[in-house]
């Protein structure tokens, strides 16, 4: 199977302009939580506008009750689930703000052949708009052996997880970028 570069050269996952849940990707953002596996967490998504920008937000409740433990938005990045060739690029850039909290950007390619696998990198939050780059070397395995090819990225997703935790947290841009 042939993997697609991903179309824009400039590395535009999203720019939360589109209407609704749609990317600029053409693929759609989906809301998850552990309820999925009997948790309790509960989660919203939602576009706003902040401060004069577009964003998607995903605010919650996490919860580790019933072995719960995450809410997430997550999205595919090719319209057929296939895999996407981003080894021209050195990582991912957001622009986000949030609550303060950390939060995790997962990854999933191929190689995670089960739902709780993913190449994981956590960022910072605070009440502004910040820029955050992660290099695709800062993606640690989670429940995998595997190593990251940026040349099979299929999905990725912004999650609150791990800890009882109030979630909010808002993107205004996605994309690969390069040094």
């Amino acid at each position: 199977m042939t993997t697609p570069v991903l179309a824009d050269a400039l590395g535009l996952i999203d720019d939360c302009r589109h209407p609704g849940p749609e990317s600029a990707l053409g693929t759609t953002w989906r809301l998850a939580t552990d309820r999925v596996m009997g948790g309790v967490s509960e989660a919203r998504m939602a576009k706003r506008e902040i401060d004069g920008r577009s964003a998607l937000c995903l605010d919650g409740r996490v919860s580790l009750e019933n072995n719960g433990g995450f809410v997430q938005m997550h999205l595919d990045l090719s319209a057929d689930h296939g895999p996407v060739d981003a080894s021209a690029f050195d990582g991912i850039r957001l622009i986000v703000r949030g609550d303060g909290a950390d939060y995790n950007l997962h990854l999933k390619t191929p190689a995670t052949t089960r739902p709780w696998q993913s190449y994981r990198a956590t960022f910072p939050t605070d009440r502004h708009w910040r820029e955050q780059r992660l290099p695709f070397a800062a993606f640690e395995p989670y429940r995998l052996d595997a190593a990251l090819d940026p040349s099979q990225l299929k999905r990725l997703g912004i999650v609150a997880i791990g800890r009882a935790m109030a979630a909010d947290v808002c993107i205004a841009e996605i994309a690969f970028y390069a040094d």
